[in-house]
Parts: structure tokens; sequence; C-alpha cells
């Protein structure tokens, strides 16, 4: 985002400071040839709008190309962009092409009773009892892939398996979805079980307006009591720029209607639904609460109230790796009893262990299903997976030193031939800042500082940068814009992939001052 006239500017400074025939030193001459001649091919690159717009995008491989084979010459920097972004555009198709886009999820039913009602009078006497049993109740299984035939067509094929206390069965389906249009999109399915007969189902979504859209989905269900057949149609609409509001109307078997109005920002998720329908009508009020962490942590709350008794759900969830989150939900209510719930997602996967803690309210379940978790959590994240995820990290940075050990090793000479190259500068500089006391660099250190007592055991990794720094002060002023600082002149990175901070210790008007700024952070001063 630099101007002509601040190109200019640091490129006159860095041509005075190497300029060969200011070395008289042949080895000093030959490393200002060097860099001098890179100071060059930077600004001629940089200078012209369209060889810099290429560079912007494509970097040094773009500029290297024999023939431009990337784009024509002629074209201006905008028409570049744009050619860019339909080559992403057709990278992206291509790339889709080859996804299966698999999805699945897998869930386990666990009956833990008698843990807790085994302690009722019956149990006293009964042989055996001694040992509370918990056992697997039921299993649901169900996948499903897609294959983009076409840029408008896709195939989606799915299945699912489900047993339940010894008896069970399993579905599959086919369906073909063809977007239609900007606007919508239909699908035709297919489908066979062996519980359930032969289905056939069509779905078909529109947008009737930018902030209004319709999906209605009918299915024929045949079986041996004869055909069943079914209607489902949601009317949404956006109320405001984070809320959305649903009217649904289901038809066939468990007819109901409900609404529903959704509200999504950034720190919180709040639903509010009530349904009227045969055999369950109910009113329900959720809400989540999203922290801006790393580990993107949020707790929720729900309160669901019906003809089927009322249910109090609470629970958290939070990012354990870069691809997994996991999350437990404790559910309480009349007449289902103590349930915990447990989710782990899995990139496109879930995995989900509901466990039955008891029938009744008892306050001892609630306190276990609540407080177990959250012990056996934080004992897993201290021993098993924050270690995991410091090897980790620790051998991805360690494939990334070696494949770039020769770059960095370049740059390092680099640096140091630079820092050479300065020190005339520099002593000029520091003369005609003590004349009129201004400011002059002490100490500097760029690279990893440890200042944290829990991590006392990591390794300071720091380079010099004095003279660098005092090269760049100009009438009593240093300013830093906001971009990593490995790659000013007489800089390199001394600690690849690891969090980098610059330490200036230096003296202004006579008096000693000390400052620290992020990698990437803007830096001036002195401070005003």
């Amino acid at each position: 985002q630099a101007s002509q006239e601040e190109l200019k500017a640091a490129y006159r400074r860095l041509c005075m400071l190497y300029h060969p025939d200011k070395h008289r030193d042949p080895e000093l001459k030959t490393q200002a040839e060097r860099l001098f001649n890179l100071v060059h091919q930077a600004y001629e690159v940089l200078s012209d709008p369209q060889t810099r717009a290429i560079y912007d995008i494509y970097g040094r491989r773009g500029l290297e190309m024999e023939g431009w084979e990337v784009v024509e010459r002629k074209r201006t920097p905008a028409e570049i962009r744009e050619e860019f972004e339909r080559l992403q555009r057709e990278r992206e198709e291509r790339r889709l092409q080859q996804r299966t886009n698999p999805k699945g999820t897998i869930s386990v039913g666990i009956d833990a009773t008698d843990l807790f009602d085994r302690y009722d009078e019956e149990y006293e006497d009964v042989p055996g009892s001694s040992f509370p049993q918990i056992e697997i109740n039921k299993m649901h299984i169900s996948q499903s892939i897609e294959a983009p035939l076409t840029a408008t067509d896709t195939a989606i094929l799915s299945g699912n398996l489900s047993t339940q206390n010894g008896n069970g069965g399993g579905s599959i389906n086919l369906a073909l979805r063809r977007v239609t249009s900007a606007k919508g999109w239909g699908e035709l399915e297919f489908g066979a079980g062996d519980l359930q007969g032969p289905l056939f189902g069509l779905k078909i979504f529109r947008n009737l307006t930018p902030r209004c859209f319709i999906t209605t989905n009918c299915a024929l269900q045949f079986s041996s009591r004869g055909i069943r057949p079914g209607l489902t149609t949601v009317l949404a609409r956006n109320l405001d720029k984070n809320t959305m509001g649903y009217l649904q109307w289901r038809w066939g078997i468990q007819s109901a209607m409900n609404t529903s109005i959704v509200r999504d920002t950034k720190t919180s998720h709040f639903t509010v639904a009530l349904q009227l329908g045969i055999p369950h009508s109910f009113m329900m009020v959720s809400y989540q609460h999203k922290f801006q962490d790393e580990d993107q942590t949020r707790v929720k709350g729900s309160l669901k109230a019906g003809f089927f008794g009322t249910i109090v759900e609470y629970g958290a969830e939070r990012k354990i790796s870069r691809h997994s989150i996991l999350g437990a939900t404790v559910s309480v209510g009349v007449p289902q009893g103590v349930s915990l719930k447990i989710k782990l997602n899995r990139a496109s996967q879930t995995y989900f262990f509901p466990v039955h803690l008891t029938d009744q309210l008892l306050p001892s379940a609630v306190f276990y299903a609540t407080v177990g978790p959250l012990v056996i959590y934080f004992a897993m994240h201290r021993l098993i997976i924050k270690p995991y995820l410091r090897a980790q990290k620790e051998r991805e940075l360690e494939k990334q030193r070696e494949s770039t050990a020769s770059d960095i090793l370049q740059k390092k000479q680099e640096a140091e031939a630079a820092v050479r190259l300065m020190q005339e500068s520099v002593r000029r500089i520091i003369e005609a800042e003590e004349a009129r006391m201004g400011l002059i660099v002490v100490n500097a250190w760029y690279g990893k500082f440890v200042n944290d007592n829990s991590r006392k055991n990591e390794k300071v990794k720091v380079i010099d940068v004095t003279v660098p720094l005092q090269c760049l002060v100009k009438d009593s002023k240093l300013i830093l814009t906001e971009a990593s600082k490995a790659g000013l002149p007489g800089f390199y990175d001394p600690c690849m992939g690891e969090e980098k901070s610059l330490k200036v210790l230096y003296q202004f008007r006579g008096v000693l001052h000390q400052v620290m700024s992020a990698d990437n952070e803007a830096l001036r001063i002195p401070k005003q």
C-alpha cells in the first residue's frame, strides 16, 4: 500500500547505503554490489503498476514466467486481479469435482441408571447387585457422500443403520440435486429400507426476494399399511442483519405448525420456538454465548416445555485441536430424568454419546453429570491434549525450519552484510543525533523473548538489531509500519514460525526509554 513517493524515498536511501562506490574494502564492495542489485530489482518491479500487481498476486513465480503466460502484458492491474480471481474460481471448481464431501454420525446410547437407581431399597437383597451395570442399549450410524456430476448437478448417496434393545434396521437413499438458477434448486430423492418400504420425495428451494426464501418437501412412503404421504413447507425471512424468522407447516405423520426466531451474532446465538402439533406441542427458548478466544469456547442453556413434560439443558463446547470440537450437555427433565450428552465433532464426522443416568430427579445425578465432565476435561487437557498439541506444533516448526534452512541462511548472510555496510552511515547519524540531543538507539533486540515464569524452560532466540534500527532514524524519529520486521534491512527471522517481538532501549533528550512491540505492530518513537 506504499505510495510511489514512499517507494522512491526508500529506494534513494537504500541506494546511498549500498552503493558499491562508497566502499573501498573489496569484500564489502562485493556484498554492496549484491545488495544494491537486489534493491534495484525490487524497485523496478514495484515502480511499474502492472508488474507490482503481478508480484502482489503471484510473487516471484509470476515475474519469472517466460512469455508472460499468466496474463497478457497489455492488461491493467485491475484486469490482472480479475484474471487471478477467475483462475481461482476455476481451480475451486476442479477441486469441487474431486471432492465427495463425506459426512457421518455415530451415536451410542448408554444406560447408566444402575449407578444411581441401584441404591433404592429393592436392590438391597438382589444377588450380584454389588457392582452397577452399565450397558449400551442403542446405536445409530449414518453416512453420506456427495458426487458433483456437473457444475449444476450433484448426486448424494446416504445410508443409516439403527438398533435399540436388540432390534434394528436400516435404509439407503439416493438424491439428485440440480441448481436451476441463482434463485433456487430442486432435488429428487429415492429410498428403501428393511423396516420401511420404498420412498419417493421431491424438495424445492426458492429465493422469493433477497430477504425471503421458501423450502417445500413432499414425500410418498410406501409400506404394508399403504401409501403414507407427507408435506413440509418452511418459509423464512431475514428480519434484520442477524435475525431470521421461520414458519413451518408439516402435514402427514406427526402433523404440526412451528414458528421460530433465530438471532445469531458474533458473541451470541438466541432461539425461541413455538410448536402446535400431534402428538407434541411445546415452547422452547435457548441461548448460547460465544467467547472470543482461540479455543472458540461456547456455553449454552435451553428450556423446553410441552405436553411431554419439561426439559432444562445446559452445557459447553470447546475446540480441542485444529479440526476437533468437544462438547457436553446436561439434560434434566420431568419425566425424562437426568442425562449427560457428550459430542465430539471431528472435521465432518460427529460422534455422539447420550448417557442416561436416572429416571428420577436426583441432585446427586445432576451434580456428577455437571462436575464429572469438567474434572475429566481439565485433567485430559493438562495431561494429554496440551502436551500433544505442543509436541505437534514443535514437529511442524522443525519441519518448517528444515524446509527453509537454506533461505534463512541466505537471509542471515544478507542481513550481516547489510549491517557491515551500514556502519559508516550509522556513525554519521549518531553524530548528528548527539549534536541535537535527538534519538539514539542504545540497544535493540528482535526475536523470541521469554518473560513468563511458566515458559522459563523455553530458549530465548533474539538477534541484535541496534545498527539497523539506528540506520532507520530520520530527523530524530523512528517509524515502522504494520508489517513483519523480519523484512527490514539488516533483519532476519531468528525463530521461524514462533511469536516474535522488538525490544528497543533508546535515548532521547538525554533520557533513557524502553519500548517493546509485537512483530506486526506499528512502532513510532520517541513516544509522544
